[in-house]
């Protein structure tokens, strides 16, 4: 029998990673992102439903830091296009879409351990792209601002 896409995702997806995530995380709502290829190489990522949509998060790992001892600015962008990348698909109806422009802020260091969560805010949508802003916060700090635009594919 033939694979569908009402086929589990592994089946779908050989070599997904799922990440497992701590007691608190889950009592905070979080749920672990599948994942695979780059996302799974850089993460595990989680998110969660929050009051205006989603919001994402990672705890940055020894992995993550740069020579510095803080979140390497690579892992910011990296994470930062795939929450934009997460918002922009679910308001373009969950139609693939990339990144077409990604503009980065860099505010404050992430530090390892320290829970960075995403959110993204769509501000325009035509029939063929999406505007839209975002953050990665951890506590009270902002790490880093982007703002970009995602073309919608196949319009």
């Amino acid at each position: 029998m033939g694979m569908t896409d009402t086929s589990p995702a592994e089946a779908r997806f050989p070599g997904l990673q799922t990440p497992t995530l701590t007691p608190d995380l889950l009592a905070q709502g979080w749920k672990p992102m599948p994942a695979q290829d780059y996302p799974a190489m850089i993460g595990p990522f989680m998110a969660r439903r929050a009051e205006t949509g989603w919001e994402y998060g990672f705890l940055p790992e020894r992995r993550h830091l740069n020579i510095g001892g803080v979140v390497h600015g690579g892992m910011l962008m990296s994470f930062m296009d795939d929450v934009l990348g997460m918002t922009v698909w679910e308001a373009a109806g969950r139609k693939p879409v990339t990144t077409v422009q990604l503009n980065h802020h860099f505010i404050a260091p992430g530090k390892h351990g320290d829970l960075v969560i995403g959110r993204g805010e769509i501000l325009r949508t035509t029939r063929s792209v999406v505007f839209i802003r975002g953050m990665l916060t951890s506590g009270d700090r902002v790490l880093v601002h982007a703002d970009g635009v995602w073309k919608i594919l196949g319009s």
